[in-house]
């Protein structure tokens, strides 16, 4: 499975786009993975278990990116963080998307922070 939209999403997306119906998600919250997350979200889980709110700038030019910090502080275990998944809720929720990070090994104990501008979302735009 390649990291990407949950089909839910992509057919939340398509009937808004074409059948006038409206979607919208309240916020977007961040999980962490060791692999890849699959198509619900909840393979190769860390043992870091709490989901950090994102929030995004205005998208432009097809794209979107995180205008603020997510921090872990003092993670649970010591691992190699790969993968992210986005939920609807701080636990439970809906699975909207995933995708990879690029991070180094962790230690528990450890703060792991994705920084600004750092978690990016795009579609590929007509030119």
């Amino acid at each position: 499975m390649a990291t990407g939209l949950a089909a839910a999403t992509a057919n939340a997306f398509l009937d808004a786009l074409c059948n006038n119906t409206s979607y919208a998600v309240a916020n977007v919250w961040i999980k962490l993975h060791t692999g890849d997350p699959g198509a619900a979200g909840a393979s190769n889980a860390a043992t870091e278990t709490t989901r950090k709110e994102a929030t995004f700038s205005a998208a432009a030019s097809g794209a979107i990116t995180n205008d603020g910090a997510l921090t872990w502080t003092n993670v649970a275990g010591s691992e190699d963080f790969s993968h992210y998944s986005a939920w609807t809720a701080s636990s439970g929720g809906t699975f909207l998307f995933s995708g990879t990070v690029t991070a180094n090994a962790v230690t528990a104990g450890d703060t792991f922070t994705i920084a600004v501008g750092d978690l990016d979302l795009s579609f590929s735009i007509a030119s």
